[in-house]
């Protein structure tokens, strides 16, 4: 963790933000570990900012392609019906970026993950993935290695 500009109230610079896939000076990719939405990973900022207008114009750049390059990975490996893309921060005020496959069998879709569940699923959702989350993983970590 980079602790040249981070807040000891803030969850995101005190830990990780989930399953660690990927990171480098600036940024790291997490998996976060939900039952019902799998394949959930964010990109988040290694220091304390709140805003993405804040960041530089080549840092909003460099996350942008991060962004872009999880949600490529899950497109190619997983063919969801839809990503999901937010930096919301309400709950959490350190910038960070959620990407999100969605499909039309999620227990939410279309409504948002963080929405009213639609349907109970079973079998459970990463059952139904045409991928291991290891495999993920490691996918999405090699395709951020040439972001």
């Amino acid at each position: 963790m980079d602790t040249a500009a981070n807040r000891p109230d803030c969850e995101l610079c005190r830990n990780d933000g989930g399953h660690l896939i990927w990171r480098d000076e600036r940024w790291r990719v997490v998996r976060v570990e939900d039952a019902a939405f799998p394949a959930f990973y964010r990109v988040i900022c290694n220091h304390h900012v709140a805003e993405f207008g804040d960041l530089l114009a080549t840092e909003r750049a460099r996350c942008m392609d991060l962004v872009v390059g999880v949600e490529r990975t899950l497109r190619e490996l997983l063919s969801p019906t839809k990503v999901n893309l937010a930096s919301l921060g309400n709950m959490v005020p350190h910038l960070h970026w959620h990407v999100i496959a969605r499909f039309e069998w999620d227990s939410h879709f279309p409504q948002p993950v963080w929405g009213a569940a639609q349907r109970v699923l079973q079998p459970a959702a990463a059952q139904r993935l045409p991928r291991g989350l290891d495999e993920l993983d490691d996918a999405v970590a090699q395709s951020l290695r040439h972001a």
